[in-house]
């Protein structure tokens, strides 16, 4: 069964205990009435009674009717009935809430595995074809001491020193594409980066001068 099919059904004994508690607000119904035998209201929802049996004991459970042997069902509260559909109420709120962040989970781990395989697959293509592509992808480490550690891109002017661009920056297992101006360098991160094949010696003297 699916997360969306497991919030969205409710059982069917529970949408009787509700529409009739829903009937007891309304006035459709008023304390005191006693509501018909199991076979007639299993007739009226066309269920059979043993969904009926268990959504009565549901009401009865919620103080909502009682149920003594001879008298039959008979309705004892409406505010119970308002706590009762308040309470189902908040149930599909917190079960919708908990559907949609694990579909945003979902949808968040779909999309970074597109953007892993498509980085993939344009550095792959680069590398089969490096002597026709005039912008190749190369990657460089930001190694602890570095003098660009814990500055912004913007700040180390790193196009202006280098005529390549950053792609991507690999920080452990995550992924940022495009980093703006502002994203700081910091130590272990794997740049990706494009430009022209003079670009990584530029890049390669700019980040670690001769000592690399």
């Amino acid at each position: 069964m699916s997360v969306e099919s497991e919030y969205a059904v409710k059982p069917i004994y529970q949408k009787i205990a509700i529409d009739i508690a829903n009937r007891i607000i309304t006035g459709d119904l008023s304390v005191g009435d006693r509501l018909h035998g199991r076979s007639s209201l299993s007739s009226h929802y066309n269920v059979s009674p043993e969904t009926i049996r268990k959504a009565i004991i549901l009401l009865n459970d919620m103080d909502i009717v009682e149920v003594a042997k001879g008298s039959g069902i008979t309705i004892k509260s409406v505010d119970n009935c308002l706590k009762f559909i308040k309470k189902f109420r908040n149930m599909d709120f917190l079960n919708l809430s908990k559907k949609e962040i694990l579909d945003l989970f979902k949808k968040k781990n779909e999309l970074e595995k597109e953007i892993r395989k498509k980085i993939n697959e344009f550095t792959d293509y680069s590398n089969r074809f490096i002597n026709s592509n005039p912008f190749m992808p190369f990657e460089f480490k930001v190694y602890k001491g570095l003098e660009i550690v814990g500055k912004t891109i913007s700040e180390s002017r790193f196009w202006q020193n280098t005529n390549a661009t950053i792609i991507g920056i690999r920080r452990g297992r995550d992924l940022i594409l495009s980093p703006g101006p502002y994203a700081v360098f910091k130590e272990n991160d794997i740049l990706l980066t494009i430009g022209e094949e003079s670009s990584y010696c530029k890049v390669r003297k700019f980040l670690y001068g001769d000592d690399k």
